[in-house]
């Protein structure tokens, strides 16, 4: 079908492609007119009111191309729908304050024609949730494909994505600024503080959190690493004197998370979401139901119970969780049998072969762990999927709890095992090292090189593809978009999160009997930002920006690692002989004292919580002052109101 771009051009002729649209090669004729008259329709008639334009135009079809559309929007149109999704600013005053049209001037950098004034990525954001919020009126289905029913409220873009209509949309990287984020974040070797504004501006908060999260736990874990590595050369077999050791963990442990949520909200002040209000959650695309009304919007949508949701949950989810763990620990107690039995083909041999062959069974069960981990983590997804949760957030926290709750197990029941069922501090230092290296060096490897390698591949088959291409249109465009369009979709920070959490979890449960943990963890995390960095600037699509305040469940989850920290290293100080040499008599006496020391630093620890503020002084007095303006404000505009009335 030959697409008239004048048809789309309604607002002006400087088009600036945002966004990319790609469809199923299959897609219909008349679906693609219905979807791209949709998208320019003006709002008050249910459009999204943007602009949109084909990759190929003027009947120029190319193989796999045919389909792709580019998505922009006027300088008004960006302005407008920056106050929809409400987007928080700076002002001349220095102030953060979310973004009017009608207050626009107020705002630093702003002038009419300055088309920098939002950043790409909140640009991208905007037409991102217009286009989100496209949602049908009188429509029963889309055209040319009776089976994808519509009704009134229905948002057209989560059916088209259901129904394999819409495959890919993904915003556009701009070359320049990624070129020269690229070139300052890890294009050269330096210690120095991350680009977090840059990345924030280019990739949205939620990639800018991870990443400055990464760095504070990197810096976080120096103080662990310079005690550790005298404390691991002077005590290298003296496993008694890790007593001092363990009890500075425990205040790392809650000190660095309690300092961590003071930098979020100075960053989330700074970046502008601490402000912004939190928008009406819609119904997540998997989601499906019996079409009912919805109770809080009044509109239509699917409904599903309650009831069954929590059936499945109970009655199938929970039971094939517990028996994951039942397996990961049939396959521990396999890893101990053949532990043991290399450490006795070790006592009768002790040979050179004998004593490499005693790290043989740690580094194979650290592979199997890895593996475990990923094969249960699409099992986690497809079950959670399965138990139809209406809301995104909801899907996370369950698809997190789950993959937590094994991980957790599968990592780390191993060390609890040898630490408080065989009491060998030895092998606990052994297993340890083995488990945190081998994890460390499988990530880097199944995380950056392998897709790294496979990213420069496909680059080179989509250029050689290109090239043979006899086209008039804009070459370094089309090639972009087709190299873009082949890059791996980035799902989220939730695999690399879960990666920090195992980290500080080895580090903060067990470092004590073996300090070079935090030496590797930040060996980790620095080359962690390098490989991380050029994952999202050369392998992956660009994400969408998404706003956020914090990192989410993910604080809670590090939180209740601390708390279970707290409770290790009191056991393994109450395990430690000097001690235990304090009460010779009596091991009840000593059981009731650890549990007390333990009750007491839980105490200490969640009234320092309670005590430190989560938000510094000044960023506090900022949000008073702003909600103060705000009622005063309303207040006025009332007693406007009141006059008015009266004087009628």
């Amino acid at each position: 079908m030959k697409i008239s771009w004048s048809a789309y051009d309604t607002f002006e002729a400087n088009f600036k492609p945002l966004v990319v649209i790609e469809l199923a090669e299959n897609t219909r004729d008349e679906t693609k007119e219905w979807l791209t008259q949709k998208i320019v329709e003006k709002k008050k008639n249910g459009g999204a009111q943007l602009l949109v334009k084909p990759l190929v135009e003027d009947g120029k079809k190319i193989d796999g191309n045919q389909n792709i559309y580019l998505v922009g929007a006027s300088h008004l149109r960006l302005l407008l729908g920056a106050e929809t999704v409400g987007l928080v600013k700076e002002c001349n005053d220095n102030t953060m304050r979310t973004f009017t049209y009608s207050s626009r001037k107020t705002f630093k950098n702003f002038a009419e024609d300055n088309h920098d004034f939002l950043t790409m990525a909140e640009c991208q954001y905007i037409i991102k949730h217009e286009l989100e919020n496209l949602r049908a009126k009188d429509e029963k289905m889309i055209p040319g494909y009776p089976q994808a029913k519509l009704y009134p409220g229905k948002s057209i873009m989560r059916r088209l994505l259901t129904n394999g209509i819409l495959v890919h949309i993904f915003p556009l990287h701009d070359t320049e600024e990624l070129k020269k984020l690229g070139h300052t974040w890890y294009g050269q070797l330096k210690i120095s503080y991350q680009p977090l504004n840059e990345i924030c501006s280019y990739f949205g908060e939620t990639i800018a959190f991870y990443f400055a999260f990464l760095e504070y736990f990197t810096f976080a874990l120096v103080p662990m690493a310079v005690i550790g590595i005298p404390y691991y050369f002077f005590a290298w077999e003296d496993y008694d004197k890790y007593v001092m050791f363990a009890t500075f963990n425990l205040l790392w442990s809650t000190v660095i998370l309690e300092v961590w949520k003071r930098c979020c909200a100075v960053m989330a002040y700074r970046w502008g979401t601490l402000l912004m209000k939190r928008q009406f959650e819609e119904p997540r695309p998997g989601f499906h139901g019996v079409l009912g009304i919805n109770l809080v919007t009044g509109r239509e949508e699917p409904v599903y119970s309650s009831f069954k949701r929590q059936l499945r949950i109970y009655l199938v989810s929970l039971p094939f969780v517990c028996l994951c763990l039942y397996f990961s620990l049939y396959v521990m107690m396999i890893y101990f049998d053949l532990e043991n039995q290399v450490y006795l083909y070790h006592e009768e041999n002790q040979s050179d072969l004998s004593s490499l062959l005693l790290y043989v069974p740690s580094i194979i069960y650290a592979v199997v762990i890895e593996v475990l981990n990923r094969i249960y983590r699409y099992a986690a997804e497809f079950l959670t999927s399965w138990e139809n949760h209406r809301l995104e957030s909801s899907y996370q926290n369950h698809l997190i709890l789950k993959v937590l709750v094994f991980n957790f197990l599968n990592c780390f029941a191993s060390l609890f095992y040898i630490a408080f069922v065989l009491f060998d501090m030895k092998l606990l230092r052994q297993s340890l090292a083995t488990l945190l290296i081998t994890s460390q060096i499988l990530n880097q490897c199944v995380e950056a090189i392998l897709p790294y390698w496979l990213q420069k591949r496909r680059n080179k088959t989509v250029k050689k593809k290109v090239k043979s291409l006899e086209i008039d249109t804009d070459l370094s465009l089309f090639e972009q978009i087709n190299l873009e369009k082949g890059m791996d979709t980035y799902l989220g920070t939730f695999d690399d999160y879960l990666e920090l959490f195992l980290l500080f979890g080895y580090v903060s449960l067990f470092s004590c009997v073996y300090p070079l943990a935090a030496v590797f963890a930040v060996l980790n995390n620095v080359t962690e930002m390098y490989t991380d960095a050029l994952k999202m600037c050369s392998i992956f699509k660009r994400p969408f920006s998404e706003p956020t305040a914090n990192i989410g469940v993910w604080q809670l989850a590090f939180e209740a690692m601390s708390v279970i920290s707290v409770v290790t290293n009191c056991a393994l100080i109450g395990m430690s002989p000097q001690v235990n040499a304090l009460f010779p008599d009596s091991k009840t006496e000593l059981i009731l004292i650890v549990v007390l020391a333990e009750h007491l630093v839980l105490a200490i620890k969640f009234l320092m919580a309670f005590a430190i503020p989560d938000k510094p002084q000044d960023i506090r007095i900022k949000l008073a002052r702003l909600e103060f303006e705000s009622l005063e404000a309303l207040k006025q505009q009332q007693m406007k109101l009141a006059t008015e009335s009266l004087k009628e």
